[in-house]
């Protein structure tokens, strides 16, 4: 995580090269799980606006499915993984940003584990757009649809490795004990990883980190 100062400065850079437009531009930041994608979105809206760039930020994780659905479709245990989060109401939201003013954004709450509807607003002065999520590049049914809409391309990818450290690390400060952090790591977490990065249209990445 130290490493993503520099990330938010490349980045910059990156949109200076875009052409100036009345259009807005959608930066997607997308990656496996814990790669730092929302600390890298966080920092970067911080610096944009600090530029007066006015920025928004819209996290794919408000697109989960609800726990009952998912229960209904035998997937909460795999929860995470792409076919456990509403993309079509995701890509209706994507195109909303290229052609309305002000649209509302849902979020999840991580720690409640469900989403709440309409949390943020896209606001019409927001010109800048960071979608962060995992699965932005997917090369697969519906997920492919997605790469028309993106003005910059950004993937981050930390080795397997340090990913499983940090993915455990993260079950732990969630009250899991140590074997059930790992086994959560390694029956969902790290499944899904590997499958964003072998899945993933990175040739399409404009920065990869």
């Amino acid at each position: 995580m130290e490493d993503i100062p520099k990330h938010v400065d490349r980045v910059c850079a990156h949109l200076k090269t875009l052409a100036n437009s009345n259009m807005r531009i959608l930066i997607a930041i997308a990656g496996p799980p814990a790669s730092g994608k929302s600390t890298l979105a966080k920092m970067l809206q911080m610096r944009l606006d600090e530029k007066s760039m006015s920025c928004g930020l819209v996290p794919m994780d408000g697109f989960h499915l609800d726990n009952e659905t998912l229960k209904a479709r035998g997937l909460l245990s795999r929860k995470g993984a792409p076919e456990t989060f509403d993309v079509n109401g995701f890509k209706t939201l994507i195109h909303k940003l290229t052609t309305e003013k002000e649209i509302s954004v849902p979020l999840f709450d991580r720690a409640r584990d469900c989403v709440i509807p309409d949390a943020v607003c896209i606001q019409e002065h927001h010109q800048y757009i960071i979608i962060e999520g995992n699965y932005l590049f997917l090369d697969e049914k519906l997920w492919r649809d997605l790469q028309t809409y993106w003005s910059l391309r950004v993937f981050i990818s930390p080795p397997l490795k340090v990913l499983e450290q940090r993915l455990i690390q993260r079950w732990l400060a969630h009250g899991l004990d140590v074997a059930a952090a790992k086994e959560r790591a390694a029956s969902n977490d790290i499944p899904n990883a590997e499958r964003i990065l072998e899945q993933s249209n990175l040739e399409a990445v404009d920065i990869a980190l």
